[in-house]
């Protein structure tokens, strides 16, 4: 019976002395000038997360907190033997109401604290692209499978009803896929059984509605820009989203909570 205690005894002993080496390994830490540095200057970094707004079947993306992980922290900094505020390392903190736990809602805009905007190009209008290309503007564009390239400038989204899953595969094989779904070209509940984000324009830009498009312009925003829109009217849009100081991110980076 004793042969049988001698091994479960031995291993007791073995997790008490790493428990109690490891609170021994706190303690030290945090009464290190190092530690104290780190905590003295976290309130400094710290950025509290944005909820995600949720209006009925709608949901504008909320976005991602930061809080200075300490121990590792300290780890970098222990090495050099000396506080420096560029070894900080950081945690993001997830909203309490997140996309990610609500992709059953439809996205028709990012957040506005983002400062930024996105267009989405229905494919046919080889000008407009030939001036994202050449202006270097991150835009998204509408593909099927005739229309996939490996090394397309633009963030692609699978418009494909007939061979959706085809084009899937091209995505997933090349990494490209970012689980966009454009709602009006794809079966929403399809979409929503594949846990893609659930994507709606804000407003769209045609051939004839340039004074409406610019009054609807706004932080946020995901443009439409259909096929037979204009180039002039385009940069007259690209004009307006520089003067209210706004950017332009792939559909991917707008949404993103990070």
């Amino acid at each position: 019976m004793k042969k049988l205690y001698k091994p479960f005894g031995l291993l007791a002993i073995m997790l008490f002395s790493f428990y109690y080496t490891e609170k021994i390994a706190i303690v030290m830490q945090n009464k290190s000038p190092i530690m104290h540095s780190i905590q003295e200057v976290e309130k400094n970094y710290i950025v509290n997360a944005v909820n995600a707004t949720v209006d009925e079947k709608y949901i504008v993306p909320g976005i991602m907190g930061r809080m200075v992980n300490k121990t590792k922290s300290y780890v970098n900094m222990k090495a050099f033997g000396i506080f420096n505020e560029y070894y900080l390392v950081f945690d993001d903190v997830k909203p309490e109401v997140s996309l990610e736990d609500n992709k059953d809602k439809v996205i028709k805009e990012g957040n506005r604290n983002k400062k930024a905007v996105a267009f989405l190009l229905e494919d046919g209008n080889e000008d407009i692209k030939k001036y994202f290309i050449d202006n270097q503007i991150k835009a998204d564009l509408l593909i099927t499978e005739s229309t996939y390239q490996n090394n397309n400038y633009f963030e692609q989204i699978n418009g494909d009803k007939i061979k959706y899953k085809n084009v899937e595969s091209l995505l997933n094989k090349n990494n490209q896929n970012h689980n966009l779904c454009y709602i009006s070209k794809i079966d929403q509940d399809f979409c929503r059984k594949e846990q893609k984000y659930l994507i709606e324009e804000t407003f769209e830009l045609t051939s004839t509605n340039i004074v409406d498009a610019k009054s609807k312009l706004d932080s946020g925003a995901i443009i439409f820009i259909k096929k037979n829109a204009t180039l002039e009217h385009l940069k007259l849009l690209l004009k307006e989203i520089h003067f209210k100081g706004l950017s332009v991110l792939p559909i991917s980076e707008l949404i993103s909570e990070k």
